[in-house]
């Protein structure tokens, strides 16, 4: 494999045993992110559970640093950091909340914080960071927000990306809103303004790794591990041997019986199918 100096291109600056350096204190900064964030939370499902995850994005909302949390949480990540920058606009201080699963989210019940970092006195984001937790109840028909829902209605409260901070201020009108469609109000307001506090340390170390390397270079290092990272997976994908490979599974769904008021389930299973087809060094959904 190509070493990160060689995959990152000459517009990043940092390359070999430097890229590495980079790629740590990235990494560590979502760490510390997670560690505030089980620090200030207020629910079990947070501070002990750590039903929770990190991570740290460049200004085009692609992922550059994970702390090691839950890979549920940091694959679809991006997408919600997506859908932030595509219909939001981020100023400093600024936290916006999203939990919809049809632009990224999971299921209802985790909540994503963004928050923009604006370096070097530039009019747009350099980085983002973000943190994912899952919250006890948002709301919906049944305590804890998750089956046996008929639908994402029933499930809780569906948000899309909306201030929860702006300038550092918090809206409270808003947040009075989602607090009086959720159980155990008390708590989910602790473990949303945990959730700004992890950011803001995520904030402050990027800001200071910034002062001390320049923001050009952490900007090239971001860069180059993203180009690095496409190498290795492009690398992967290619030592693939060609065909087409497909996977099937099933997933049982409760019986009347098992809900006990005959209101939902129909005892079937549910089937899903995978095919992957290679063309070329790209995989491909069938």
């Amino acid at each position: 494999m190509q070493s990160p100096a060689s995959a990152a291109g000459p517009a990043a600056a940092p390359g070999g045993a430097r890229l590495e350096v980079f790629h740590h204190l990235l990494a560590a900064v979502a760490e510390e992110m997670g560690a505030a964030l089980q620090r200030s939370a207020f629910s079990p499902n947070v501070k002990e559970r750590r039903d929770f995850s990190c991570a740290l994005f460049d200004g085009e909302g692609r992922l550059v640093a994970q702390a090691a949390h839950v890979p549920v949480h940091l694959g679809s990540a991006p997408l919600s950091v997506e859908a932030v920058l595509r219909t939001v606009e981020l100023r400093p201080g600024d936290v916006v909340l999203h939990n919809d699963p049809y632009s990224g989210g999971t299921h209802l019940p985790d909540i994503t914080a963004v928050t923009p970092v604006f370096l070097g006195g530039r009019d747009r984001p350099s980085f983002l960071v973000a943190n994912r937790a899952h919250h006890a109840d948002v709301g919906g028909a049944f305590p804890g927000s998750m089956a046996p829902a008929r639908d994402v209605h029933g499930e809780g409260v569906r948000i899309p990306p909306v201030h929860l901070v702006r300038g550092g201020v918090v809206d409270e009108r808003l947040l009075a809103l989602l607090l009086a469609n959720m159980r155990a109000p008390h708590e989910r307001r602790a473990d949303l303004l945990a959730q700004w506090s992890s950011n803001l340390v995520g904030v402050r170390r990027l800001e200071a790794l910034a002062a001390e390397q320049g923001v050009p270079a952490l900007e090239g290092a971001a860069a180059a591990l993203c180009q690095w990272t496409d190498a290795l997976v492009g690398e992967l994908l290619a030592g693939l041997p060609r065909g087409t490979f497909r996977y099937e599974d099933a997933l049982e769904a409760p019986g009347p019986e098992a809900l006990g008021n005959g209101a939902l389930g129909t005892g079937r299973s549910a089937t899903g199918r995978l095919a992957l087809g290679r063309l070329g060094a790209a995989c491909l959904a069938l």
